[in-house]
């Protein structure tokens, strides 16, 4: 548990991760800001087709609508924090000179994806309408 909270603190402290080894290519850091940028927006598309669910489709059963609004708001949720700690570990590691970090996280996020999608089909299809 010291390790995680070692890199949640290195999420508020910016300048600690300067400290460790030699400053990158910009073109690289920056890379990587924008990286983290794209996972932002992604997580806040997320989080507003979750609120969209919850209120533009009432004639859903609730069970249903939310079920698929706090999916998507969950998924937007882990896509903010892991935006954050993905960035901090590339740029760690960059300035260490080792290799990317890899992560299992796109893969759990799309699969979450095309499950909400195709729910989404199946309501849009058949119609789960809750009176």
């Amino acid at each position: 548990m010291n390790k995680i909270a070692q890199s949640v603190r290195l999420w508020f402290a910016p300048q600690r991760i300067r400290d460790e080894g030699a400053t990158p290519d910009y073109r690289f850091s920056l890379a990587n800001e924008r990286t983290f940028l794209a996972w932002i927006r992604t997580a806040l598309a997320l989080i507003g087709g979750g609120f969209a669910v919850d209120q533009f489709l009432p004639e859903l059963a609730w069970g249903v609508r939310a079920g698929l609004a706090l999916g998507l708001l969950a998924a937007g949720v882990l896509c903010a924090l892991r935006a954050v700690n993905h960035w901090v570990r590339c740029e760690r590691a960059m300035r260490r000179g080792e290799d990317l970090p890899v992560s299992r996280f796109p893969t759990l996020l799309g699969i979450v994806v095309a499950v909400m999608a195709v729910a989404m089909v199946v309501v849009v299809l058949f119609g789960w309408e809750g009176r």
